[in-house]
């Protein structure tokens, strides 16, 4: 009688580890590395006011990251901008992509503008 339950629980075992198992297997979009043309067509859904997290959710990681602040002075915290810079090539073109961000406060972060660098 035990074998034929643990038999039992191994059988219904392998279809959730086969599940779970391609689960980690799917790469998210964000996560992906995007074309030059799907990039192009996501950046058409940025706006201004959204948070870092939702840029990164649509175009991924950054290829290039920079803080520039307003002010000289460590003693003066400033807010500044963020800016992103995200690059792709492939054998027929390439493009850059800049998203500029500013702080409303510390740690976060909203979109202000976006341009891209190169076609």
């Amino acid at each position: 009688m035990k074998q034929i339950f643990i038999s039992l629980c191994r059988t219904a075992m392998v279809p959730l580890l086969l599940w779970v198992g391609s689960a980690d297997a799917q790469v998210s979009p964000s996560e992906a590395t995007l074309s030059l043309a799907q990039a192009e067509h996501n950046a058409a859904d940025l706006k201004q006011g959204m948070t870092v997290d939702e840029v990164q959710k649509l175009l991924g990681k950054p290829t290039r990251t920079a803080l520039k602040s307003d002010s000289n002075s460590a003693a003066t915290p400033s807010k500044g901008t963020l800016q992103w810079t995200y690059s792709w090539s492939s054998a027929s073109s390439q493009g850059s992509l800049r998203v500029e961000f500013i702080s409303k406060s510390l740690e976060e972060w909203y979109v202000n503008s976006w341009q891209w660098l190169t076609f």
